[in-house]
């Protein structure tokens, strides 16, 4: 009558939910999933290269580089949103334009932060947990 769960597979703090951890018992090979998560972090061409399709090593370094690049552009942009954008919209729009600076700034930190684990994984590092 009930089903028996899976076990949660949790890696360190900041690790992708959708890619299962090295050591997680039921995955053959939780690279095929890194590297599914690591495109859609990427531009949609990525997906078109070969080389970074099989190669996670070279995915996950391109990757980063992308997401640094990503996150140098949101800080830019915060610091001339105003200058840039005080002729072309009302003041009262200034909070949303930096809410979303904001959480953009905050999701490229998380991206980021999983991007480094992935690539901390690929290199053989295990993570273990602690109290």
């Amino acid at each position: 009558m009930f089903e028996k769960s899976r076990a949660v597979r949790h890696g360190p703090p900041g690790w992708p939910q959708e890619v299962p951890p090295p050591d997680a018992q039921d995955v053959e090979d939780w690279r095929v999933d890194a590297v599914a998560w690591l495109l859609d972090q990427a531009p949609p061409e990525y997906r078109t290269y070969p080389a970074a399709r099989h190669q996670p090593v070279l995915l996950v370094w391109l990757v980063k580089h992308h997401v640094a690049a990503q996150r140098d552009a949101v800080r830019r942009a915060t610091s001339t949103a105003r200058r840039d954008l005080a002729h072309r919209l009302p003041p009262e729009a200034a909070p949303g334009v930096f809410d979303v600076l904001e959480r953009e700034d905050l999701r490229l930190r998380r991206v980021a932060r999983a991007v480094d684990l992935l690539d901390q994984a690929l290199d053989g590092t295990r993570f273990v947990p602690r109290l």
